[in-house]
């Protein structure tokens, strides 16, 4: 079963706030949009096991994860958590350095680490890096009880809304960025598509965003096995 929820609102709201990687939550985003929501047949049983459940956003880099996240915590009341910002401040140096001084593998290993440790805390929206879903076997880690929500957004828009923020992300530090984001959807895409749900992000307001995100969540704690 797959139930499809349509979004028409359009919204544009400054660019540099969708890159905001730490301080207090900000409600704004840079371009975006969100013509369509799909959300998959349920996978838990147990309603009671799926309301302990963290939720996880997942996407390409510039899906919005952080942002939309902290806006979604709010509504929710639950603590948020950017996994890179954390890694940041438990390592003491950035995603960047991270990347420069002990490579890729370290950084995923750092990642499925952190993963462990937090779904033994208190239910929270989760926003970790793009990647973070190619580490084999993190999504068993959240889920069940937990939930995960696709930002889908195309690799030319993810850009756009990057702008020269991509500077600062390692794997789009290369000569034609653009590539790197069509590569990453096509190794990337099927993973993506194992989330609880989706929302497609194409011309929305950010409340829509944000609204839409709570709504299928709850719509998944609710839903019967």
């Amino acid at each position: 079963m797959r139930i499809s929820l349509g979004l028409t609102s359009e919204w544009s709201i400054r660019a540099e706030s969708l890159t905001q990687r730490c301080g207090e939550p900000s409600d704004n985003v840079s371009t975006k949009s969100l013509a369509n929501a799909s959300v998959k047949a349920p996978i838990q049983s147990s309603a009671a096991s799926i309301l302990r459940g963290h939720l996880v956003l997942v996407g390409l880099p510039g899906a919005g994860k952080s942002t939309i996240g902290r806006a979604v915590a709010r509504k929710l009341r639950r603590p948020f958590v950017d996994f890179d910002v954390e890694l940041e401040r438990r390592q003491g140096m950035s995603v960047t350095q991270l990347f420069a001084e002990r490579g890729e593998a370290a950084f995923r290993a750092l990642e499925v680490q952190l993963t462990g440790e937090l779904i033994h805390t208190e239910r929270s929206v989760f926003a970790p890096g793009g990647g973070w879903i190619t580490n084999p076997g993190v999504l068993a880690l959240v889920r069940p009880p937990g939930r995960i929500i696709h930002l889908k957004v195309s690799p030319a828009g993810a850009l756009k809304r990057l702008g020269s923020a991509r500077a600062s992300r390692p794997l789009l530090m290369e000569s034609s960025p653009q590539a790197v984001l069509d590569r990453l959807w096509l190794t990337r895409e099927a993973l993506y598509a194992l989330a609880d749900a989706e929302v497609d992000t194409e011309v929305v307001d950010f409340q829509g965003v944000a609204n839409r995100v709570v709504e299928i969540a709850r719509g998944l704690d609710a839903a019967p096995g």
